[in-house]
């Protein structure tokens, strides 16, 4: 099976279904983002020795390709995808609140940054807020299943911690922002 098809050769793209839509489509923009942020979650599960944490980044990809693809789908929801569910969500929860017990109590804003795991979990999280914005602006037009946007809601909060706890664990400075210079 060849990789290419030439079919978006036109600009196009097609949906779960076979709807085809403009390449700059919201919804295109939307799960491609979320794609977008699969890569940097792997980038970071590349560098994490932790194996926990590992295993629960593997996690958050397979659910982030689960969101992208009912996103890819026109209805919004596909009966052969499973669902963002309570637990997926609660799972983060948990991940951060066990990571800020062993974090001293957070009184200013964090400069990204330290050391490049860290840096990439900051970069993770800003793409993760840009993936939000696309999918709430996707919701604006047509509905989506308000626990996709629960997810990554979260998932940004999760990877702020996240490089808050590698930068304890990796012994890297954690530069508070000043305001002045």
């Amino acid at each position: 099976m060849k990789i290419y098809t030439k079919t978006g050769d036109t600009g196009e793209t097609a949906l779960f279904g076979g709807k085809r839509l403009p390449k700059s489509d919201i919804r295109i923009e939307a799960y491609g983002t979320v794609d977008e942020l699969n890569s940097y979650v792997g980038l970071i599960r590349d560098n994490v020795a932790d194996d926990n944490v590992r295993n629960l980044l593997k996690k958050i990809q397979d659910r982030l390709f689960t969101i992208g693809s009912h996103l890819a789908t026109e209805t919004g929801e596909s009966p052969y995808v499973p669902k963002i569910k309570d637990e997926d969500i609660t799972a983060l929860e948990q991940a951060m609140d066990d990571m800020d017990s062993h974090l001293p109590q957070l009184r200013n804003f964090i400069l990204p940054g330290g050391h490049t795991t860290v840096s990439f979990c900051h970069i993770t999280r800003c793409v993760c807020r840009r993936a939000e914005r696309r999918v709430v602006a996707l919701h604006t037009d047509t509905p989506v299943a308000p626990e996709l946007i629960r997810y990554l809601n979260r998932l940004s909060d999760y990877l702020f911690v996240l490089a808050r706890k590698l930068s304890q664990d990796l012994d890297a400075e954690e530069v508070v922002w000043e305001g002045k210079v």
